[in-house]
């Protein structure tokens, strides 16, 4: 049997994106699976009017909303992304039900498919944050810096975000970590150009990442950079984008990760808000604060197209061979990991 074909996420940065995290009402569940059914078409008859747009969708699911709808099995990876509080900074966990990762070429393009999205959800749904991100010159955040540079390419980009053997039962799914920031740029404007450049580890102007040696312990890298028991770096993939709104004097980083394991965004998300060692927490949080975060699991397109139904609690014995009658009550399902994750504010590297 050929492997499941992933939904679009490892593709070229575009000009544009739409991020739409949304809600849904009790008793709506029959809602999400005709929409999950009807995505792709909905897709497709926005994009291929202009092609050259490349028009794309990846449609994420929480934790609260599989367990409505689906029930167990659940992804293994999948859970509410944990609050990160350290003794300065903290990353909260909001709601959200389904993650629309939109992007194109031309915004008009993510807009149209954005409002077909949610006029086919009807009051089923509601709308807990939309941002609409852009480009900024040559792929620059808010900040000034280059952002996304160090994602994976080709097939090790491939790899990074789709599940394998580690869960064959959501094989060629992944799982994605969204975090809405808001930058004070007066503050961070103020610094000399060789401060922004140690907070972040990277030069301004030339996007050259500083020797291991040279590089604050605090600095954005040192803190992002995630390696396995053999030094091996674990990578993710990140399509940050920079959103604003001038008159409310609002400047922010969308920040958008996808991998395998969430694991290793967690850990980078604890290492920036509570420090590694504790105490040495991201400089760059003293610019930036996160004011949202959820975890999203990301299935296949067939899983999409023919989502399943919920199981019973008799398929779901059946299902298990050491199930015995009656069934033992299950233990207590061991909390998400405290904090293992990484929160690359404006992507500036890509673990």
């Amino acid at each position: 049997m050929p492997p499941a074909e992933p939904q679009t996420i490892v593709s070229a940065p575009t000009e544009a994106a739409i991020f739409l995290v949304v809600t849904i009402a009790s008793g709506a569940e029959d809602a999400v699976r005709d929409l999950m059914a009807d995505a792709g078409g909905l897709k497709r008859s926005v994009g291929f009017r202009v092609p050259e747009a490349e028009l794309t969708l990846v449609v994420g699911i929480g934790a609260a909303l599989w367990d409505r709808v689906f029930g167990d099995p659940r992804p293994a990876g999948l859970h509410p992304l944990p609050a990160f509080a350290g003794s300065r900074y903290t990353a909260p966990s909001t709601p959200g039900d389904l993650l629309f990762h939109i992007r194109a070429h031309r915004f008009d393009m993510c807009f149209e498919l954005a409002q077909r999205i949610t006029d086919h959800l009807g009051a089923a749904a509601t709308v807990v944050d939309e941002v609409h991100g852009f480009r900024s010159f040559d792929e620059r955040d808010l900040l000034g810096f280059v952002d996304g540079t160090e994602n994976p390419e080709g097939a090790a980009a491939h790899a990074a975000v789709t599940i394998g053997d580690e869960d064959p039962a959501f094989g060629g799914g992944s799982y994605v970590v969204i975090q809405r920031y808001v930058h004070d740029l007066p503050a961070w404007d103020a610094l000399s150009t060789e401060a922004q450049e140690a907070a972040i580890g990277r030069t301004k102007l030339s996007d050259i990442e500083f020797a291991d040696e040279v590089k604050a312990p605090n600095s954005h890298l040192t803190l992002n950079v995630i390696e396995d028991e053999n030094g091996d770096e674990l990578q993710i993939l990140r399509f940050n984008m920079p959103f604003g709104r001038v008159g409310a004097r609002e400047f922010g980083t969308y920040y958008i990760a996808y991998a395998r394991d969430p694991a290793i965004i967690e850990r980078m998300l604890t290492n920036m808000f509570i420090g590694d060692p504790p105490g040495t927490t991201d400089r760059l949080l003293d610019f930036s604060t996160a004011l949202t975060g959820t975890l999203f699991y990301v299935p296949t397109i067939a899983f999409l197209d023919d989502p399943p139904e919920r199981a019973t609690e008799a398929e779901s014995s059946a299902a298990d061979p050491g199930a015995t009658e009656p069934a033992a009550a299950a233990p207590d399902a061991p909390a998400p990991p405290a904090s293992d994750g990484s929160l690359h504010i404006g992507s500036l590297r890509p673990s």
